[in-house]
């Protein structure tokens, strides 16, 4: 797709629902509300993972729709179970953390029962309404570089200098963590330098032990060879793995991070929340040096209704397409209190992008996207005791909110407000 293209596209997609709110005055506003305080009451040291589990990018037998209306509403002692999060260290060290929540009202919680369509096949159908985002210009500025790639094998989204949001089964199936979380990694997009990139380490060093006339000592004669060695070694890597990551000037590829720590709610844990489990579906990435590139900020998630046209959008690298990030929206099918049905086209690999929208600021014409959603995923769900798919999307509610401001700031001083 080239770039009129995609401004064309662009422009349908985010001016046509300012038009429709203008014209049928809409309240298309994020509203401020009261978020409950997430504080830590107890924190316990856990024993190391096994980390044995693998990845599942579509995931059986969860509570759908007509299930989650069946069930009970969680007290005030269950939320405090399932908002209670593991942390795991780059250090393999884990822990986990009790919370007291705080301010909490139950009408602050969105979210209506009420079914809207009919369901549809999941798959991919008729005319695939997937772009493409190739031109470099749109793919490394904002909204689209928020999008980051998991080593692991999906996406998320950049939610402060330090922090990155998935989906929590990218990480962790429930009872373990999954083989390649050990030395996860999160990769972001940016644009090769005409030198083919950054430096490599030992390359400087490498051109001032080559510099000496006469070495003072055999040692440094060894290290020099073995630093050129390493050099050599590394330029012949950047070579054969320069079609993964994007060869040539001015191509994209990816800038790779180690995570320094994972956290994870409780109720993802299948012998915690059980059927509730997948309300839980998210995490957060703490990197282990900050970025600085412009990140998006969460937003509570509004009912369907009050999204311009009932629309969500997300990009995320799917795994049909290698090496491109993929953009996508479509409108909601359905939505329980913590959950958004809907088909866009997906593909593995999406699992864990940000689903955002685009809202007038209170008491401002200014428009600003914030993340409303994590999307999970491929879903199949028990139905009538029969297994239906849909394409999942956990919301954030105040809760939510609250919980995952907690572990970007560690206060809540500075979630107080949505």
């Amino acid at each position: 797709m080239d770039t009129l293209q995609l401004v064309l596209v662009f422009v349908s997609i985010v001016a046509s629902p300012i038009c429709q709110a203008d014209e049928m005055d809409q309240d298309y506003t994020w509203h401020i509300k009261k978020i409950p305080h997430i504080v830590s009451s107890n924190i316990v040291n856990l024993k190391n993972p096994s980390y044995e589990a693998e990845l599942q990018l579509e995931l059986n037998g969860t509570c759908g729709i007509e299930c989650q209306r069946n069930l009970p509403s969680p007290s005030l002692a269950d939320l405090e179970e399932y908002l209670s999060y593991e942390t795991i260290f780059d250090n393999g060290t884990r822990t986990m953390t009790r919370v007291n929540v705080q301010d909490w009202h139950p009408e602050t919680e969105t979210g209506n029962n009420k079914p809207k369509h009919s369901r549809r096949k999941r798959q991919i159908y008729g005319t695939d309404s997937r772009f493409s985002i190739s031109d470099k210009h749109f793919m490394t500025n904002y909204p689209f570089s928020t999008a980051v790639k998991l080593s692991s094998g999906c996406s998320g989204i950049l939610i402060s200098p330090k922090h990155a949001l998935t989906a929590a089964h990218c990480i962790h199936d429930g009872k373990d963590y999954i083989k390649t979380a050990k030395k996860l990694r999160v990769g972001l997009l940016k644009i090769r330098s005409k030198s083919g990139g950054k430096r490599r380490r030992g390359s400087k060093r490498a051109r001032e032990d080559a510099s000496e006339d006469s070495p003072k000592k055999d040692g440094r004669k060894q290290r020099r060879k073995s630093v050129q060695k390493r050099s050599a070694a590394e330029e012949q890597t950047n070579k054969l793995s320069g079609k993964e990551r994007g060869s040539g000037a001015g191509k994209p590829s990816f800038q790779w991070t180690r995570v320094k720590a994972i956290q994870i709610p409780k109720g993802w844990f299948r012998d915690v929340s059980h059927n509730m489990s997948l309300d839980y579906d998210y995490a957060v990435l703490e990197l282990k040096r900050p970025h600085k590139k412009k990140y998006m900020e969460l937003g509570i998630s509004p009912e369907a209704e009050k999204m311009p046209g009932s629309m969500m959008h997300f990009s995320g690298f799917d795994e049909d397409r290698p090496g491109q990030l993929v953009y996508r929206f479509c409108s909601v099918s359905e939505e329980s209190k913590d959950l958004f049905y809907q088909y866009c086209d997906a593909d593995p690999g999406s699992s864990g992008s940000g689903i955002y929208i685009r809202l007038k600021e209170a008491n401002k014409k200014k428009w600003r996207r914030k993340i409303i959603a994590i999307y999970s995923g491929h879903q199949w769900v028990d139905v009538n005791n029969q297994q239906l798919d849909y394409n999942v999307a956990v919301r954030i509610t105040p809760l939510k909110y609250a919980q995952i401001c907690y572990w970007i700031h560690g206060n809540h001083e500075n979630c107080k407000q949505g």
